[in-house]
C-alpha cells in the first residue's frame, strides 16, 4: 500500500460516525439506494440498513461510484428486526413522516445515537415502521410539490446530522473497533490479497503503522499456492 493510500484510508476512518446510520424501507430503484449509499459514506456512516423481504437489493456501481465497498449493507427482512438491532445499539429512531406530531427535521438532535427511516418511493414509510419510531421529521417545502426524491431528502437530512456533529467536535477522532479498522485497511489497501484470502478461506492478516501486511510465513505460502494444492496438504 503507498503511503498516500494508507493515508487517505486513515483519514477515512477517523471520519466514520458508528453510531449515525439510515434505514431504507423497501427502497426498491437501484439509482435512489446507490445515491443512499454514496451520501451515507461522504457523511462518514460506517454501515446502513435496508429492508427488503424479496430478493436482495442491488446497488449500481455508476451511482454508487464504489462507496458500496467502504459502507457495509446490512439486510432485514422485516422493519421489527432492523429497529431491533438499532434499539440494541442506544439508537433514537427518526422517521421522515408528514403528521402531526412532526417537526422540522432540523429540530432533532442529531449528536445522539441516530438512526433515520426512509420510506419506499411511491408509499413511504410503513405503518408498522412509523409505530416504531421515537419523531416524525418533515422537510418544509413551499412549492407545488410536497415531497422530495428519496436519495435528496436522505442528503438534506444526513448533512443537518454532519453539521451538527461536526459543531459537537465529533469527527476527526476514531471511533470504530481497531478490528474493524484492521478490515478495512487490508480491503481497501491490499484488495489482491483480500479477494485470495476470501477464495481460499485464510484470516486476514494484521496491518502494521505503514500499512504494510504483517503476516507469518505459513499465511504467505498458502497464500501463493492455488487453492487445490493448498487443500491438498489438508489431506
Amino acid at each position: 500500500m503507498s503511503p498516500e493510500r494508507l493515508a487517505r484510508i486513515n483519514a477515512m476512518l477517523d471520519m466514520r460516525q458508528p453510531d449515525l446510520t439510515i434505514c431504507m424501507e423497501q427502497v426498491h430503484k437501484t439509482h435512489n439506494l446507490s445515491a443512499m449509499v454514496r451520501t451515507a459514506d461522504a457523511i462518514g456512516i460506517h454501515e446502513v440498513h435496508a429492508v427488503w423481504p424479496g430478493n436482495s437489493m442491488r446497488l449500481r456501481g455508476g451511482t454508487a461510484t464504489g462507496s458500496q465497498q467502504w459502507v457495509k449493507v446490512n439486510t432485514h427482512r422485516s422493519i421489527q428486526d432492523a429497529i431491533a438491532g438499532m434499539r440494541e445499539q442506544g439508537m433514537q429512531i427518526i422517521a421522515t413522516h408528514l403528521s402531526d406530531k412532526a417537526v422540522d427535521f432540523r429540530e432533532v438532535d442529531y449528536t445522539k445515537p441516530t438512526a433515520i427511516l426512509m420510506g419506499q418511493e411511491k408509499t413511504g414509510i410503513t405503518a408498522e415502521a412509523l409505530a416504531l419510531a421515537d419523531q416524525d421529521v418533515i422537510v418544509p417545502m413551499v412549492g407545488m410539490v410536497q415531497s422530495l426524491n428519496v436519495s435528496v431528502a436522505t442528503a438534506l437530512l444526513l448533512y443537518e446530522a454532519q453539521r451538527q456533529r461536526q459543531a459537537a467536535g465529533m469527527y476527526g477522532q476514531r471511533r470504530l473497533a481497531e478490528a474493524e479498522c484492521q478490515r478495512l485497511l487490508f480491503e481497501g489497501g491490499h484488495p489482491i490479497f483480500a479477494k485470495i484470502c476470501r477464495q481460499k478461506g485464510l484470516p486476514y492478516p494484521q496491518i502494521d503503522d505503514e500499512g504494510q501486511i504483517q503476516a507469518s510465513e505459513d499465511w504467505w505460502q498458502k497464500v501463493q499456492m492455488n487453492k487445490s494444492a493448498w487443500e491438498h496438504l489438508d489431506d
